[in-house]
Formats: C-alpha cells, sequence, structure tokens
C-alpha cells in the first residue's frame, strides 16, 4: 500500500555553516503533519531529533550536534512520507577558543573561567589576563590547515596565554597577509602597553607624595624641638604629652568613626555576599527552576542544567555549594521518581516511553527502566486481553458492559503502521458480516464473534508497539548521545542479550493468552480442564455457524498477516498457525454437518412435480446445495502461508455416505406414503418410481458434476468420495427398485396358481386346447399396467422393472409347471401353448434367469411327437398374438436397453 504523502524534501538550511550547537533553520517541502509525526532528523549525520522544534510542514528549528563529518546532507525523516532526501548541505567548522572577556552568541563552558577565578594557589588575578588581540592591530586569519601547522610547531600553541606560545605560529595563524608597516606599529603597540605596567607603581608613589612630605615635615618639627630644649625633662614631657594627644585622637577618631566604619564592614559583607550570588545564581536559583520547569514539562531544560550544575559543584569543597547541591539531588531524585512513573503509567504512546527512558538515562536512574517499562507494557496487555473477554462474557449474561477507558482504545493508542494494514485489509475482505463496525452488525453477530474482533484489534494495536520498543532498547537506539558517551549503551545492549529469553518468553505468553481466548469462545472442548474458569465462561447455546467461523478464520489470519509483518520470529508465532488448522477443520466439520442437515430437509422439499425425464427438482437442490458448500469452504480449504493443510477429505466421504439415504426420500421414513405432500394423482409406487429416476440421474450426472467441482476446488482423492457415494446410492436405489417389484410382481405372481386351476382344471383330464386362457391374458394385462406406470415416470426405467417382473412371473410359472405330477395330452398341450405365448410376448424383457426359469417350465412337460399337435400349437399361438395385437404392442420396442439388476 503506498503512503499517503510524499517524502521530505529540504532546500534550504539557514545558516548553511556553523560549528556544533548552532541553532539553525530547515526549510522544505513535507516536512511532517506534526510534532508527533517528525521520527528522524540528522544533520552530517549525527541525529539532532532530541533538539528538533517542529514548525510547519515546511520549517523546522534545531541545533547541530556534535557530528564527525565536516560537511553533510540534512535528512528529515517522517511516519507518513518515510526517508527524504536534500538538495543542501551544512557544513559544520571547528569553534574557536573564545577568553572570558570576549563576546559571544552562544554559551562557553565556563569550567575553565570558574578555576580561575577560584583557586588561589594559581595566583591569576583577572585582571593579569592578556586581552584578545596583544598587537593592538586587525587580526587577518588566514587559510593554512589546522593540522599543516601542528605538524610545523610539534607540541607548541598559538594562544598566548600557554605555556607553550608560539609567537610564529601565532603571527602565521592571524597575521598572514599583514603587512611591514602593520607589524612595526604592532611593535609600537606592545612597548606601550609594557611601559604602561612599568609606570603603574610609580604612579602609585606619585599619588602619596602630599601626605609623605606632610608626615616628614611634622617629624622634622618634633625632633628640633627637642634639639632646642636640650633637657631629658622636656624629652619627656614631650613624649607623654604627644602619646596623649595621640590617644586622645585615636580615641576621639574611633568615637566619630565607629558606627561609620560598621555601616561600611556590613555593606562590603553585603557587597561580597550579593557578587557571591549574583555570580553563582545559577547554583542558588536551581533548585527553584528546576520545581517550575517539571510543573512545565520542560524535562531537557531540567537535565540540561542539572549536568551543568553537576560538572561544576559535584565535587565543591564549599559548604553552602554543598549544601545547594545536596538539594538539587533531591529535587532530581523526585523528577526520576516521577518520570519513572510516568513510563510505567498505562496507557502510553511509544513516543512518550522512549521520551521518559531517555530523559531517566540522562538522570543516571538506578536499575534498568526501559526493561521495567517492557515489563509494565506486557502486564497491561494481558490485563486488557483478559478484561475484553470478562466484558464480552458479562455482556453475554445479560450484564450491561462497562466501557472502561482501559479498552477505548482508539482514542489512547496512536495510529501504527500495522493498526492501517489491518484496517485496509478489513476493507479488502469484501466479507457481508462486517460493515464498518456498525451498530447494525454488532447486534447481528455472535457475542463471540464480536469479541474475536476486538480481540485481535486490541492486540495487533498494541503488540506492534510493544516489539518496537524492545527492538530500540536492544540495538540503543532509546538513549541519548549522553548515555551513548558515558557507556550506559553498552551496558543496556548488554541486558538486552541477556533478556532475550525472557522478552521471549512475554511474546508466548501474549500469543499463548490470545490462542486461549479465542478456544475459549470458539472451541471450548480443545481446552483442558484447568483453562475452562480462567479462558472460558461463554454460554454455548448453539454453535456458530460455517459463515462466522470462516469470518472468524479471516480475522484471525489478518493478524497473524499484521503480527508477521513485525517480523515476529515464526517460532513465536506458531501457536496461532495451529489455531487457524484448528479453526479450519472445526469449520469445515460444522459446514459438512449443516450441509448434511440441509440435504436431510431436503426430502420436505420435494412437491413430486416430474420433467420429461422423469427427474423432480430434488436432484438439482441436492447438487446446489453440495456447491454452495464447497464454494464457503474455499476460503478456508486455501492454505495461506506457513499454514498445514487440511485432510478433509475423510469428512466430507463420512457426511456423505451418513447422508445419501436421504436424498429423495427417507424409505423408512411414513412421510414417504404420508401426507407431507399430499397429492391423490400419485400413488405410492409412482412416487417410488421418481425416487428411482432420481437416484438413477444422481448416478450418472449429479455425482460426476459434484466430482468436477471437487476437483476444481483443488481436492485430492476424489475418486474416493465419488466411490463411497455411488456404493451408498446403489444401496438405496436397490432398496426402493425392491420395493416397487415387490409391490408389483407380487399381485401378479399371486394370481397365476389360482387362475390356472380356476373351474377345477386338471391337467390330467383337460380338453384339447382352444387358445390362452383368461388367468394369463389378465397377468399381461397385469404386466401392460405395470409397463404404463413405469413410462408414464420414466421410460429409461421400463428394460429394469420389467425384466424383473418377466423373471419373478417366469419363476413362478416354472415352479408350478414342476409341481405337476403328470401331463396328458392336451393338458402338456395346454401348457406348452401357455407358457410360449408368454415368452414370445415378453421376449425384449427376458433375462438369463427368465429364460432359463422358461426352459425349466418347457422342461417338465411331455415332448409333442405329432405334426397335428405342433401345428396346432403355432395356430393357437398366432391366434392369441392376432387377438391381443393392442394390448402387446408395448412388448414391441426393440430400441430399449437392457438392464441387469
Amino acid at each position: 500500500m503506498s503512503r499517503a504523502r510524499q517524502p521530505p524534501l529540504v532546500t534550504g538550511i539557514s545558516p548553511n555553516e556553523g560549528i556544533s550547537w548552532t541553532k539553525v533553520t530547515i526549510r522544505g517541502e513535507n516536512l511532517g503533519t506534526g510534532p508527533t509525526d517528525l521520527i528522524g532528523l540528522t544533520i552530517c549525520g549525527h541525529n539532532c531529533l532530541l533538539t528538533a522544534e517542529w514548525m510547519s510542514a515546511s520549517k523546522i528549528v534545531c541545533r547541530v550536534g556534535q557530528a564527525k563529518n565536516d560537511k553533510g546532507d540534512i535528512i528529515v525523516t517522517t511516519k507518513s512520507g518515510g526517508r527524504g532526501t536534500s538538495t543542501v548541505s551544512f557544513k559544520l567548522l571547528k569553534p574557536e577558543k573564545i577568553g572570558i572577556l570576549d563576546q559571544s552568541a552562544v554559551w562557553v563552558d565556563e569550567m575553565n573561567y570558574y578555576d580561575m577565578r577560584t583557586d588561589r594557589n594559581k595566583g591569576i588575578p583577572p585582571l593579569s589576563l592578556r586581552p584578545a588581540n596583544p598587537l593592538g592591530i586587525e587580526i587577518d586569519k588566514g587559510r593554512f590547515p589546522q593540522k599543516d601547522l601542528e605538524m610545523l610547531f610539534p607540541g607548541m600553541s598559538a594562544d598566548f596565554t600557554s605555556e607553550n606560545f608560539s609567537a610564529a605560529w601565532y603571527l602565521i595563524e592571524n597575521h598572514s597577509t599583514t603587512s611591514f608597516d602593520q607589524l612595526k606599529m604592532a611593535i609600537v603597540n606592545l612597548k606601550k602597553q609594557a611601559n604602561k605596567k612599568n609606570e603603574g607603581s610609580l604612579a602609585y608613589v606619585k599619588g602619596g607624595l602630599s601626605t609623605f612630605f606632610e608626615a616628614q615635615d611634622a617629624l622634622s618639627a618634633i625632633h628640633q624641638k627637642l634639639e632646642a630644649d636640650g633637657t631629658e625633662k622636656v624629652e619627656g614631657s614631650m613624649t607623654q604629652k604627644l602619646e596623649n594627644v595621640l590617644n586622645r585622637a585615636s580615641n576621639t577618631a574611633d568615637t566619630l568613626f565607629q558606627e561609620v566604619l560598621g555601616r561600611k564592614d556590613k555593606a562590603d559583607s553585603t557587597r561580597n555576599a550579593l557578587n557571591v550570588l549574583q555570580r553563582f545564581k545559577f547554583l542558588f536559583n536551581l533548585p527553584l527552576n528546576i520545581e517550575r520547569n517539571i510543573q512545565k514539562g520542560d524535562y531537557d531544560v531540567v537535565i540540561n542544567d542539572y549536568e551543568k550544575a553537576k560538572s561544576l559543584f559535584g565535587k565543591t569543597e564549599v559548604q553552602v555549594f554543598k549544601k545547594y547541591y545536596a538539594e538539587v539531588e533531591t529535587r532530581i531524585e523526585a523528577l526520576r521518581e516521577l518520570l519513572l512513573d510516568k513510563l510505567l503509567e498505562t496507557p502510553s504512546t511509544l513516543h512518550d516511553q522512549k521520551r521518559y527512558i531517555r530523559y531517566l538515562s540522562d538522570l543516571h536512574a538506578p536499575g534498568d527502566p526501559a526493561w521495567q517499562c517492557i515489563g509494565a507494557q506486557h502486564q497491561w496487555i494481558l490485563q486488557l486481553m483478559h478484561n475484553c473477554k470478562e466484558s464480552y462474557v458479562k455482556e453475554q449474561k445479560g450484564t450491561s458492559l462497562l466501557h472502561c477507558s482501559m479498552l477505548d482504545l482508539d482514542s489512547d493508542v496512536r495510529p501504527s503502521p500495522i493498526g492501517h494494514l489491518s484496517q485496509t485489509a478489513s476493507l479488502k475482505r469484501g466479507s457481508s458480516f462486517q460493515s464498518g463496525r456498525s451498530d447494525a452488525w454488532r447486534y447481528k453477530a455472535p457475542q463471540q464473534v464480536v469479541f474475536v474482533e476486538k480481540l485481535t484489534k486490541l492486540v495487533v494495536s498494541q503488540l506492534p508497539n510493544f516489539w518496537k520498543l524492545w527492538i530500540s532498547y536492544v540495538n540503543g537506539s532509546l538513549f541519548s548521545e549522553t548515555a551513548e558517551k558515558s557507556g550506559q549503551m553498552e551496558k543496556s545492549k548488554k541486558n538486552a542479550r541477556q533478556r532475550q529469553n525472557d522478552f521471549k518468553k512475554m511474546i508466548q505468553e501474549v500469543m499463548h493468552s490470545l490462542e486461549k481466548l479465542i478456544r475459549g469462545a470458539l472451541l471450548p472442548f480443545s481446552l483442558k480442564e484447568g483453562e475452562s474458569r480462567q479462558y472460558g465462561g461463554w454460554e454455548m447455546k448453539s454453535e456458530l455457524s460455517g459463515q462466522w467461523l470462516t469470518h472468524v478464520i479471516q480475522t484471525v489470519r489478518l493478524s497473524s498477516e499484521s503480527l508477521t509483518a513485525l517480523e515476529i520470529p515464526n517460532d513465536m508465532l506458531q501457536i496461532i498457525q495451529d489455531l487457524i488448522l484448528d479453526l479450519r477443520v472445526r469449520c469445515i466439520i460444522v459446514t459438512l454437518q449443516h450441509t448434511a442437515e440441509d440435504i436431510k430437509r431436503l426430502a420436505e422439499k420435494e412437491d413430486w412435480v416430474v420433467d420429461n425425464e422423469g427427474l423432480t427438482s430434488l436432484p438439482s437442490h441436492f447438487e446446489q446445495c453440495i456447491v454452495h458448500s464447497l464454494q464457503s469452504l474455499k476460503t478456508v480449504l486455501d492454505c495461506k502461508p506457513g499454514e498445514a493443510s487440511v485432510n478433509s477429505q475423510n469428512h466430507l466421504c463420512n457426511s456423505f455416505l451418513n447422508n445419501i439415504p436421504s436424498l429423495s426420500v427417507d424409505v423408512s421414513s411414513p412421510d414417504l406414503f404420508g401426507s407431507i405432500h399430499e397429492d391423490s394423482s400419485l400413488t405410492s409406487e409412482q412416487r417410488v418410481l421418481i425416487a428411482l429416476s432420481n437416484c438413477r440421474y444422481l448416478e450418472r450426472h449429479t455425482f460426476l458434476n459434484i466430482a468436477e467441482h471437487f476437483e476444481k476446488h483443488g481436492f485430492q482423492g476424489v475418486d474416493k468420495i465419488t466411490q463411497v457415494s455411488m456404493e451408498s446410492l446403489k444401496e438405496l436405489d436397490q432398496r426402493l427398485f425392491e420395493m416397487y417389484i415387490e409391490s408389483k410382481a407380487d399381485p401378479i405372481v399371486g394370481s397365476l396358481e389360482p387362475g390356472i386351476y380356476a373351474g377345477y382344471f386338471d391337467w390330467k383330464d383337460c380338453l384339447v386346447p382352444a387358445g390362452v386362457r383368461n388367468y394369463l391374458k389378465e397377468a399381461l394385462v397385469n404386466i401392460i399396467a405395470v409397463h404404463a406406470e413405469v413410462f408414464t415416470i420414466s421410460k429409461d426405467l421400463v428394460p429394469r422393472v420389467m425384466s424383473r417382473i418377466v423373471e419373478a412371473v417366469s419363476e413362478e410359472l416354472s415352479r408350478l409347471m414342476q409341481c405337476v405330477s403328470s401331463f396328458s395330452k392336451n393338458g402338456a398341450l395346454q401348457a406348452r401353448l401357455e407358457i410360449c405365448a408368454l415368452r414370445d410376448t415378453v421376449a425384449i424383457y427376458l433375462t438369463p434367469d427368465s429364460n432359463s426359469s422358461f426352459k425349466q417350465a418347457l422342461e417338465a412337460l411331455p415332448q409333442i411327437s405329432s405334426g397335428a399337435d405342433k401345428k396346432l400349437l403355432e395356430e393357437l399361438l398366432n391366434k392369441f398374438k392376432s387377438s391381443m395385437h393392442l394390448q402387446l404392442t408395448c412388448f414391441q420396442t426393440s430400441s430399449s436397453a437392457m438392464i441387469k439388476t
């Protein structure tokens, strides 16, 4: 099935070059229908999906990651369009070193800056750092490759703050095209900077010269005064006075400036505290910022801030920093618990699950969150399946169905390609049982069928995300670059390899539950005793028809195809194939049972209306019934990939063998001659003839047509089916035929002996024969009546019926002749006349048995010796044939084919 949208196409990127973490704007066509549709974004081979922000179908904003390639394409991947292409490329530049006083548009790592400001052992004050441009002239970057410079100056550096600074490297890199005059100006600038540094200490001294001179003058005056007095008394007095003055001055100064100095110290302390707060406000504000960002759901910001704080203050020895960092760890631990709860919360989309696992991985959460999520999803799917069963069982038993949010999967689960495949396949079924999951279909379909539909939809919608989560867990795509660098990805892959058997058991448990729940609803007899309570509980008022079972088989087949599309190993899905095989066998059995019942009810539809060939509509109804049954089983008998063939020939043979006696009517039923289809114009013997005609047509036409349909549908062993059916049909035909012959031949045979000896006739004492006696004429008339009755129904049955009637009459006549002890001349002639008259009349229906009977009868008579007797016998035979010419016309049809009984 083709995608609904074209693949993404990137036609522009701004800027088209930059260092790592540069913010870029990507423009193009078909860049996705929304944030959830965007599933992949790579720039120069680096995955930038984590920082991507979908703006519209033609615009995406993200940051470039740390790629290995210097230049590469921008590839966008969406669910709706797949993997896209790019007509532009991005060039990744190497970052330049930025000083702490240089302006920059990107965030600069503060690690080195912090160390230089706080490490007092180094003794490098901030003001002692050199400016970014020490020469004071314009910098002109050359185009010399960095690798070539590193080879020219091994172990050196162009950084003027480095101990291994190389002036030549610095000049080649920054001033390769600078003129000589400019370089002379650079020397002058360097000398000026050196002079300014030397003049700094002199300026400090110059600024305090006035104070120095005043102090010097005061000391000189005191010394001169002491010399002028020349006495120790004056010296002592002046010294004492000077000390007193100084003490009073000091006390007065202390009194005057104590409050001012106190305020100054407090202000300095406050100023220092504010400076510290301002300088390290990131750490001090971090706990509150974490709380706010968690409430807003900005977990990426929290993780980035935490990583930054951990790198700066993770190993600090400053107590106040330790205190605040411990508070940060407390907040992060709470965040780990929150994310783990959200991860294990159900229902949840695959996108959210991956996102929470990535967050927990970046936060170095203990344990294995990905495996915990897989286990939670496994239990969730099992719970959903059992809840689905319980809800439908309660609804079947009359309890109102509670539509809980757990079963409303359409609103909770994002549509997946597999789900879309399932919906599309459902539309292609062409099934008359389902019409868009309408309420009318729900009320029409049996509860078990609706349950199987819901259960398979549930599994097909949930298992793909479950399987994709496992695949992501195995290949490590759940984790970010941070986890990859820290080695957590390799650890996860190792755990996944160790847990492959556990996950296989999870899939098998889901498949086992699916199979058992469907068996409990459709094949409860196949469950073990302990499984009926857990997976069964349905009220089986009546078994599902073959049509509904066929519909269920199609549903399970589509589910199996959807699961196979996930590339789940076949051994895990074998249990579903076994279920499909059992459902197919059961569907065949049920369909054939229903067909057998329909065949039995065909007798009720017999209207006894005969066409020109002596047939009713019953054979046609029978053939249509069988053909319809085969057509309904076509989809069931066809083997899909991975399915085993169904050996259905035995079921068909047994069904036909058991129901062939019901093709026309049940001969043992009183309804054969009863009043179900009351018709005074048809006798019971005529109905038997109609049944015989139908059997004959079934044998010669219907069964051959059915055999062709068997071969058309790919059946094997058609000859066996035909043979069994023919044998059963012949048995029925023979019973009907014997019943008819018995009803017709017995009266004729029973009338011979009384007719022969009527009027005290005696073979020993009788007159010269004058013709055929009436008893034989009556027998022939009765035979003619049978002929007429059979011919009216089916002329094809006439030879078969008449042959048996003649056999019965000839056999009885032979018996009677052999029972006569002796014949007189006239009696022997009379007997021969009647035997020959009957034999010649029914000559076209003679069989070897009837010929033998006539021969035995004639052999029991004395032989004719005189020619006069032979002549008389011939004349009397001709007279008989001439007098009954009209009646005997029915025995003159020579085109009828003889049928052996």
